[in-house]
């Protein structure tokens, strides 16, 4: 059995199906659907049960898990639920989602000698002064810019002084885009953003640059496709022997004129751009640049090399987007 949580959202839901093209449907999916229409993430994916967070959570606290699967062995928890909201203020609901609840599961699974993979977050770099990589011994340097990110510092702080992080897996994903990310909200892609303003006027706002250095649109990132992200994620269910926080992402930074561009030839459109200024509310903890420095996963046998994000944008748009279909479907 192995246990998805935020098994109906961006990357769970791309876990799970490409758990099931693997022929696995032993799963147990663990959300909070809420009057949001993730629901339909999970039509086309098959597994065994499906339990909201709450639900879940109360298990953990009881110590009757293991009764609720029936007998079947536990091999591994992949935990992808999170509050991921980077603007949250509530700070006591974010220790209590991102950490509290991460912690509590973490034991669970190393008590059952299941194996634990975990979602990090690129959010724990800050403004990147210590740069993008994902060193173990590095983890007390960071400083996150927002309660989101030091939410989830925090857990990696715990993993690492509990001694943890050589039999858990954490992953610190960048930007990660693609199928079934439309409950999201405002914490969307741009690519979704785009595709819905593109469509609707023909044109789209990105934010002008507050720094010199950048020109307006040519903040960088590093976006990378949720098929990989999740083939990344599932790499450490096979090699058992990894351990510690390794960045997911693609290895390289693409500005978002670019990703904008790609979004506009997948649609067939001209491209057609205005630059608007940044919330005042955001403008001292905006990242200007986020690059994963991806060594070390490439050290532990993965090397697929991921989608450029041409690529990975033409098949979102037209394979998902214009067809309205999800993943699996």
């Amino acid at each position: 059995m192995i246990i998805v949580t935020g098994g109906a959202g961006l990357i769970g839901s791309a876990v799970v199906q490409q758990l099931n093209r693997a022929g696995r449907e032993d799963i147990l999916i663990v959300d909070h659907l809420a009057t949001t229409d993730k629901w339909r993430n999970l039509a086309p994916l098959r597994f065994m049960d499906y339990l909201e967070k709450d639900a879940f959570e109360r298990l953990l606290d009881d110590g009757t898990l293991a009764a609720r699967l029936s007998g079947c062995r536990l091999s591994a928890v992949i935990h992808l639920g999170a509050c991921s909201a980077t603007t949250e203020p509530d700070a006591t609901y974010l220790i209590k989602n991102n950490f509290e609840y991460s912690r509590k599961l973490a034991l669970t699974a190393l008590a059952a000698g299941a194996r634990f993979i975990y979602a990090s977050s690129a959010a724990t770099y800050g403004d990147g002064e210590h740069g993008f990589v994902d060193d173990d011994s590095q983890i007390p340097l960071l400083r996150p810019m927002n309660m989101y990110g030091y939410s989830k510092q925090l857990f990696d702080l715990w993993a690492l002084r509990q001694g943890l992080l050589d039999r858990i897996v954490g992953i610190k994903y960048f930007n990660v885009y693609g199928p079934n990310e439309q409950h999201k909200g405002e914490m969307r892609s741009l690519v979704l953003k785009a595709y819905e303003q593109i469509g609707a006027t023909g044109s789209l706002r990105l934010f002008r640059s507050h720094r010199p250095e950048y020109g307006d649109g040519e903040q960088l990132r590093d976006f990378i496709y949720v098929k990989d992200a999740a083939a990344m994620t599932l790499h450490f269910l096979e090699n058992l022997e990894a351990g510690g926080i390794f960045n997911v992402g693609g290895g390289t930074t693409v500005s978002w004129n670019r990703l904008a561009g790609a979004v506009f030839s997948a649609m067939e459109k001209p491209v057609s751009i205005e630059y608007i200024d940044m919330p005042e509310s955001i403008r001292n903890t905006y990242q200007y640049l986020t690059c994963a420095e991806t060594t070390k996963i490439h050290g532990t046998g993965y090397k697929t090399p991921v989608m450029s994000v041409e690529d990975a944008v033409a098949d979102y748009v037209r394979n998902y987007l214009v067809a309205g279909k999800r993943l699996g479907d």
